[in-house]
């Protein structure tokens, strides 16, 4: 059985666990590149500061930001590549 999208429910359980691990790899990579830029190596206490707090509340904001935009931008480039594929086999359809 296939979908809107033309996809069987196989191919859309494997759409989604690869996107299960990319959102858990960006999950990690920004945990990461937050916690090695907001936080001291050694802990004083067991809760944030303001300013660790604070830091790490901007940095996962500009992440957060900046893979929001990546995503639209590779989503407007694919939509180009494939209205230039359409247009390619168009043009050769009718020669």
């Amino acid at each position: 059985m296939t979908n809107v999208q033309g996809l069987t429910e196989d191919q859309l359980s494997i759409v989604a666990e690869l996107e299960i691990e990319m959102m858990s790899d960006m999950y990690h990579r920004m945990t990461n590149g937050c916690f090695k830029k907001c936080l001291p190596l050694r802990f004083k206490d067991a809760d944030l500061t303001k300013g660790e707090s604070v830091c790490v509340d901007r940095c996962v904001a500009k992440y957060l930001e900046v893979h929001d935009r990546i995503g639209k931008k590779l989503t407007s480039m694919s939509m180009q590549d494939e209205q230039a594929m359409k247009q390619i086999q168009a043009a050769g359809v009718s020669k």
